[in-house]
């Protein structure tokens, strides 16, 4: 139910229907027959967090309890805001339309370091003091998640717990609780310490840092006995696990309209530079039947005619060619759209080529991620350059004519040359569409080139290196374009100040969250947009709180420092990342799980199990 002073403004915004709700397979309880509301908050544009898997699947999962509400907030665009702010509207929940300040959880989920001057907007527009230390109450409790949460340290001082690792468990476990410290009247100190004790729960308040004369950290310290290592939250059966059978479906166009069936968690490669790849081990798969059965509830219940496979490495699931068989059987009768993103060059096979062609209408995404051989084998690739080749000329004889590379700028140890190899496989794949005797006369190819800039992150083996710098990259960039000599290739970059503030984030500490707060106050928000990006405020942030940016970019850690996550546990151990950093700088790769188990310690979160491994 919208607010009369909601709906007086709505008519002044550029896409009203962001602010409205009422979509089809939205949910409505009465707020008198819930013990607790949930907001959860998305800290960017409706049409980007209704894309969003993870709220799809905790929005459903928050709903299905009789207990409880689960409701939906975004950023409200730049017209809204200054129109909420005249007006004195509150941030609100979707479906109530009630301010989100009386609601008992305000959950964040953290997709990108670029979005936490977001999260601080969303909390004053809400009414809500920005600071944990500043809300003595019991609700609401604000918390976060994501896959920055693994080092949630520059945001330490906004968030009363972060859940880490899968929510599905901890999400159910803590609404329980705080019902129940609600009904005996406790204090939310009180409330934390029976947090603590939840697998995948950290409260930043009980962990003390302290910083050498050098600004490295010299030790976290726990209090009121919180361990001392927080475990994440891991999902045992990936099959028996809380999936949605429908899905809200917006008014509006969103970044990714379209039913999406998650087929399985984690990536058995090892790539050397992706958070991703190791922070959601161990590897657990869906079954072809489970996947199966989702997929035909979700097209039922949402009318989608497109159904994307969501994980890192879609054609890694190891019953790819069967689960694809069992799903155009029936998507191709109904005219359903099948979308496969995430596909490995070393395992495009002709079987696979044959079926997506049934299936598959719009370009090709392969990632080599660098252009030498020597380079992919620094970040643990696993590819040759006669399996990029070998796999374009499959799609080229099946009747494609356009392919998209994805690569990687700024990687340790990487020289001109290695820029230089971007541009000679890029030709290489035009060379091979023209050399092609079955490709139809009068056709053309296009190749686009997607750089982006490395970024080191926690949790990887490239956790200790120093950032490429600003300077470094733009040159990097202007040598690969001019390496190109045809139009057939387009390239694209990254923008580097962004990557530079990324990169302090991602493996900052706690004194961060100062500077963070100073350029919320001056004007920074939505920092993901490149024309709403403002590196000088952020400069002036920094300087203010007397915090060098490039302190956290510019040095390579030793491996004997203590860094800023290191109480935190996702499953991987420091020796493994360790020995991985050093055969990085040997250029030795490491065979991928299915060939051979690497021992990165993930399984033991799991009881010993990993798919992977079977």
């Amino acid at each position: 139910m919208i607010k009369k002073e909601v709906e007086k403004i709505l008519q002044y915004v550029q896409k009203p229907a962001r602010y409205t709700g009422g979509e089809l397979n939205s949910v409505i309880k009465s707020p008198e027959k819930v013990d607790i509301r949930y907001a959860f908050c998305f800290p960017d544009t409706y049409e980007i967090g209704m894309s969003h898997l993870g709220m799809k699947i905790l929005y459903g999962l928050i709903n299905r309890r009789s207990d409880a509400w689960c409701e939906r907030v975004f950023a409200p665009d730049s017209d809204m805001e200054e129109l909420m702010r005249a007006n004195n509207v509150l941030l609100y929940a979707l479906e109530s339309g009630d301010y989100i300040r009386d609601f008992d959880i305000i959950g964040f989920t953290l997709q990108y370091e670029l979005c936490y001057t977001n999260v601080l907007n969303m909390l004053e527009l809400a009414g809500v003091p920005i600071y944990s230390k500043d809300r003595t109450g019991l609700t609401p409790i604000i918390c976060a998640g994501g896959p920055c949460a693994c080092n949630i340290e520059p945001m330490a001082d906004f968030f009363d717990i972060v859940f880490l690792g899968d929510g599905e468990d901890s999400t159910d476990e803590v609404i329980t609780l705080l019902k129940e410290c609600k009904e005996k009247g406790l204090s939310k100190h009180e409330f934390l310490l029976k947090a603590k004790d939840i697998q995948g729960i950290y409260v930043p308040s009980f962990y003390d840092a302290e910083y050498n004369d050098d600004g490295t950290v010299k030790s976290v310290t726990p209090r009121y006995n919180a361990p001392s290592k927080v475990k994440k939250s891991i999902v045992k059966d990936f099959n028996s696990v809380y999936y949605p059978d429908s899905f809200v479906v917006p008014y509006i166009q969103i970044v990714h309209d379209r039913a999406v069936a998650e087929i399985f968690r984690g990536c058995i490669r090892g790539c050397r530079f992706c958070q991703a790849g190791f922070i959601y081990r161990p590897i657990r798969e869906k079954s072809v039947e489970t996947i199966n059965e989702q997929s035909k509830k979700l097209i039922s219940s949402t009318g989608y005619d497109e159904l994307s496979l969501c994980s890192l490495s879609t054609s890694d699931h190891s019953r790819v060619n069967e689960m694809l068989s069992t799903l155009i059987d029936w998507t191709a009768e109904k005219n359903i759209n099948l979308s496969l993103p995430s596909l490995r060059i070393d395992n495009f096979s002709d079987e696979l080529a044959e079926k997506l062609k049934l299936v598959r209408k719009s370009g090709l995404t392969f990632a080599p991620e660098a252009g030498t051989q020597r380079m992919r084998d620094v970040i643990n690739k696993n590819i040759t350059e006669d399996e990029v080749i070998t796999t374009c000329k499959k799609a080229f004889d099946n009747g494609w004519t356009s392919v998209k590379l994805y690569f990687m700028m700024g990687l340790p140890t990487e020289t001109m040359e290695d820029i230089e190899g971007i541009a000679n496989l890029s030709m290489e794949v035009v060379h091979a569409f023209y050399r092609n005797p079955n490709r139809q006369k009068g056709t053309g190819v296009q190749v686009s080139v997607s750089c982006s800039s490395f970024i080191p992150k926690p949790f990887t083996p490239f956790q200790w290196e120093p950032e490429d710098s600003m300077e470094s990259l733009k040159a990097k960039q202007e040598h690969l374009l001019k390496s190109i000599p045809s139009k057939k290739v387009r390239v694209s970059f990254h923008e580097t100040p962004s990557s530079l503030l990324e990169g302090v984030f991602a493996r900052g500490d706690r004194r961060l969250s100062e500077v963070i707060y100073i350029a919320f106050k001056n004007g920074c928000k939505f920092d993901s947009w490149g024309d709403r990006f403002n590196f000088d405020i952020w400069l002036d942030a920094f300087n203010k709180a007397g915090i060098d940016p490039y302190f956290y970019t510019k040095r390579r850690r030793p491996f004997s420092e203590v860094l800023p996550w290191d109480h935190i546990d996702y499953g991987v151990s420091r020796k493994f990342l360790e020995k991985e950093n050093i055969k990085a700088h040997n250029n030795e790769v490491t065979p991928h799980c299915r060939n051979k188990c690497a021992g990165c310690g993930a399984n033991m979160l799991n009881g010993g199990n990993c798919d992977a491994r079977g």
